[in-house]
């Protein structure tokens, strides 16, 4: 990578990854109602390991709109699709997990388990159908 212009080329992608990364996260903690740095810095594993899916799950269509777009735009609009689509998956899981956000708040680690899960298959799912 020692051409200036891949150099400015892996910058504007990561960088723009990095911001559509911050932008899920902030909008999926806003989603959830429930404070999860705190919870987590508090030692709650399982609101962890429910962001830590849920991290996983958005950055696997991330990861496969910035393999497959055809430049940085069109990278920015498919990043923004697999956003919404993961944030509706989110939407979609606590209307048939009512109790989830109440289960994670008590550190019930299967409801985190499952929470974490399900978002990592949603992400699969998800990149595969961008590629």
């Amino acid at each position: 990578m020692s051409d200036p212009n891949a150099i400015l080329l892996f910058l504007s992608y990561f960088g723009t990854a990095v911001l559509l990364f911050a932008a899920f996260l902030a909008a999926y903690t806003l989603a959830t109602q429930i404070k999860e740095w705190e919870l987590i810095r508090s030692g709650n594993s399982a609101t962890a390991l429910a962001l830590g899916g849920a991290m996983i799950g958005f950055a696997l269509p991330l990861a496969s709109a910035i393999n497959h777009s055809g430049g940085l735009a069109d990278m920015v609009v498919t990043a923004a699709v697999a956003l919404v689509v993961q944030l509706l998956c989110f939407a979609a899981m606590r209307l048939l997990r009512r109790d989830a956000s109440a289960a994670l708040v008590k550190g019930d680690m299967a409801e985190g388990i499952f929470l974490a899960s399900v978002s990592v298959v949603l992400g699969m799912l998800n990149a595969a159908c961008l590629g």
